[in-house]
C-alpha cells in the first residue's frame, strides 16, 4: 500500500466528523493525539507512555463510555509522562469529538490500516502528507500559513543547512522548514555522520494547537528540536541562541491587538509584523549566519520605520538576493511575497557590520506568470532531496540555476534569466540575439543585479524593484477577487490606525 493511500484513508475518516462542523485543521490537530499512540505501538516506543493508556486500551474499550475514557487519556498523558515531548504534545488537550459513536469509527478506521506497510522510517512523512492535506481547507484558513513544500525545498536547496548548525524558525507553524532542512542534511550524510554531529533546531509558535502539530511533526522526524510556546517579537525570544541559519515564513497582518510589549531590543519598533520578524531574524543570526524569509510586498517600500529597517539590513548583512514570487500562492490571503536570502556580515568580513550590501540581485518570478492557487498549484511537491527525487521544478528550477552553488550568494552570477557563470554584473553577451542590443536584453531578463549606491539613488531605499512590462496591467482581468482587495484594504487601513494611535500617544505623552 503506497503511502499517499494511507494518507487518504486516514484523511478520508475526517469525513466522519464533517457532520459536527469540524474542519480538517482542528482533524489535523486531534490526529495528533490518535496517531501518536497507534505509532509508538507500531514503532516500538510504546515504552514512553504509561500502561492503561496505550493504544490497545483505547481500542479495546467498549463504545459506551468511551469518550470520558479517552478525555481522562488525554489529560492523565499531558500531565503524568516521563518524556517531556510527549506530555507537551498532549498538554490542554481539547478534542473535537461530541459522541462517543464518531471516536469509535475513527478509532476502528485507523486500527484497520496496514500499518506495517509504512516502514520504521515512514511515519514522520506520513504526517506531514497530513499537514500537507490540511492546508488546503480553506474553511479554516490554514492555508495561508503553509508554505508550498517545493518552495520550501528550493529554499532549503539554497540555503544549505549543514551538519552542527543551529537552524531555526521563529514562525515555525508546523515545522515544515525544519523537516525539509533536517531531510536535507540527513541525504547528504551517511547516518554515523549524522549522528556524531546532529544539527539542533529551535522554533517559536504562539498558537497551542498548531505548536502541537509540530511537536509531533519534528518528533516523527527525529530532530533534535526545542519549540517554544510563545511570541518570538516578545521576550519569549529570549529562550533562542545566535543561529547558524534561519528560515521563516512570519504570519501576515499587521500587530494590531497584541497586548505584549515588543522586545526592547528591536531596534525600530513598528506594529508591522513582519518588519518586526525581519529585525528579529537578522538580529538573530551569529555572525557569518545565513537567512531565507518570505516577506509580503509592504516590507519592501514601506516609508518610516520600514525605510530604517532596510537600511539598518542592508548594513549588518549581505542581503544578496530577492525572489519575486507570483501572486496565488498563499491562496487564503492572495497577498503578494517575496523571498529574502541574506547573510550576516559582508562577502568578505563576516563581522563587519556596516555597509555589508554591494548589490542585490533580483529573480522576478512574478511578472507575466499566472496567478496560482488551489486549482493551479505552484511548483511540483515532489521534487525533493534524494537522487531518484532531483528534478526540474516547472515555475523554481531556473531561479536556482541562477543562484548558483555557493549558499551565502557569493557565487559569480551573471544578469539574464539562462545565463550564469561568468564574472559578477557581467552580461551573457552570447545570449543576447544579433538584432537586440544588451539593454533590451536585460529589459526581458527575469535575472537583473542593482547596485547598493543604485537602490539608495533611485529607490529611496525602497527594495521593490521591478523592471519587466506586464502584459496583463491592462484591465481588470488580472486583479485578485474582490474578498482578497477588500481584506488586504483592511488590513492597510488597520495599520495606519496602529500607527496613528501610537502617534497620539507619543504626543501625548510629550505634552
Amino acid at each position: 500500500m503506497k503511502q499517499e493511500t494511507i494518507v487518504q484513508k486516514i484523511w478520508n475518516l475526517c469525513n466522519i466528523l464533517r457532520g459536527d462542523g469540524i474542519t480538517y485543521y482542528q482533524y489535523v490537530s486531534e490526529l495528533s493525539y490518535l496517531l501518536f499512540l497507534k505509532i509508538a505501538q507500531e514503532n516500538g516506543s510504546e515504552k514512553l507512555i504509561p500502561e492503561g493508556y496505550r493504544w490497545a486500551d483505547l481500542e479495546s474499550h467498549e463504545e459506551q463510555g468511551l469518550l470520558g475514557f479517552y478525555q481522562e487519556m488525554l489529560t492523565h498523558l499531558g500531565a503524568h509522562v516521563k518524556n517531556e515531548v510527549i506530555r507537551e504534545i498532549y498538554a490542554f488537550p481539547t478534542t473535537v469529538f461530541s459522541h462517543s459513536e464518531n471516536l469509535k469509527a475513527v478509532v476502528d478506521g485507523i486500527s484497520k490500516i496496514e500499518w506495517h506497510q509504512v516502514g520504521k522510517d515512514g511515519f514522520g512523512d506520513l504526517y506531514s502528507g497530513l499537514i500537507d492535506k490540511s492546508a488546503q481547507d480553506t474553511r479554516s484558513g490554514a492555508g495561508q500559513y503553509f508554505t508550498p513544500r517545493s518552495l520550501v525545498n528550493t529554499i532549503v536547496r539554497l540555503i544549505q543547512p549543514n551538519l552542527g548548525d543551529l537552524i531555526q524558525d521563529p514562525a515555525t507553524g508546523s515545522g515544515g522548514f525544519l523537516v525539509s532542512a533536517d531531510s536535507y542534511i540527513r541525504t547528504k550524510y551517511s547516518r554515523e555522520k549524522y549522528k556524531s554531529n546532529s544539527p539542533k533546531y529551535q522554533g517559536v509558535e504562539i498558537e497551542k494547537n498548531t505548536r502541537r502539530i509540530c511537536l509531533m511533526n519534528t518528533f516523527l522526524h527525529d530532530l533534535d528540536a526545542n519549540i517554544i510556546y510563545g511570541d518570538a517579537l516578545t521576550d519569549d525570544a529570549l529562550e533562542l541562541d545566535k543561529a547558524d541559519v534561519i528560515v521563516a515564513n512570519p504570519p501576515f497582518g499587521n500587530k494590531a491587538g497584541g497586548q505584549r510589549p515588543l522586545r526592547s531590543d528591536i531596534p525600530f519598533p513598528n506594529t508591522n509584523k513582519q518588519i518586526a520578524f525581519l529585525q528579529h531574524i537578522y538580529l538573530g543570526l551569529r555572525a557569518g549566519g545565513r537567512a531565507a524569509v518570505v516577506l509580503p510586498d509592504n516590507v519592501l517600500f514601506e516609508s518610516g520605520a520600514g525605510t530604517d529597517v532596510r537600511r539598518d539590513l542592508m548594513n549588518k548583512c549581505n542581503l544578496h538576493t530577492i525572489l519575486r514570487l507570483p501572486t496565488g500562492i498563499f491562496y487564503a490571503q492572495g497577498v503578494k511575497t517575496n523571498v529574502l536570502f541574506f547573510t550576516k556580515g559582508s562577502a568578505k568580513d563576516k563581522y563587519q557590520q556596516e555597509n555589508c550590501t554591494k548589490n542585490v540581485w533580483v529573480y522576478d518570478l512574478r511578472t507575466n506568470m499566472p496567478s496560482f492557487g488551489k486549482r493551479t498549484p505552484f511548483g511540483n511537491p515532489d521534487i525533493g532531496f534524494a537522487p531518484e527525487d532531483l528534478g526540474i521544478d516547472p515555475h523554481l528550477g531556473a531561479f536556482e540555476k541562477v543562484f548558483g552553488d555557493s549558499p551565502d550568494g557569493t557565487s559569480k552570477r551573471t544578469e539574464g534569466e539562462y545565463s550564469f557563470g561568468a564574472q559578477e554584473t557581467e552580461v551573457d553577451e552570447d545570449a543576447v540575439d544579433e538584432n537586440q542590443d544588451i539593454d533590451d536584453y536585460l529589459a526581458h531578463s527575469r535575472w537583473r543585479s542593482f547596485s547598493r549606491e543604485w537602490i539608495a539613488n533611485n529607490k529611496v531605499d525602497s527594495l521593490d524593484i521591478s523592471w519587466l512590462k506586464d502584459s496583463n496591467s491592462v484591465g481588470a482581468a488580472g486583479l485578485p477577487e474582490p474578498d482578497i482587495l477588500a481584506r488586504a484594504a483592511k488590513e492597510e487601513l488597520e495599520a495606519a490606525l496602529s500607527e496613528l494611535s501610537c502617534l497620539l500617544v507619543a504626543l501625548e505623552g510629550a505634552e
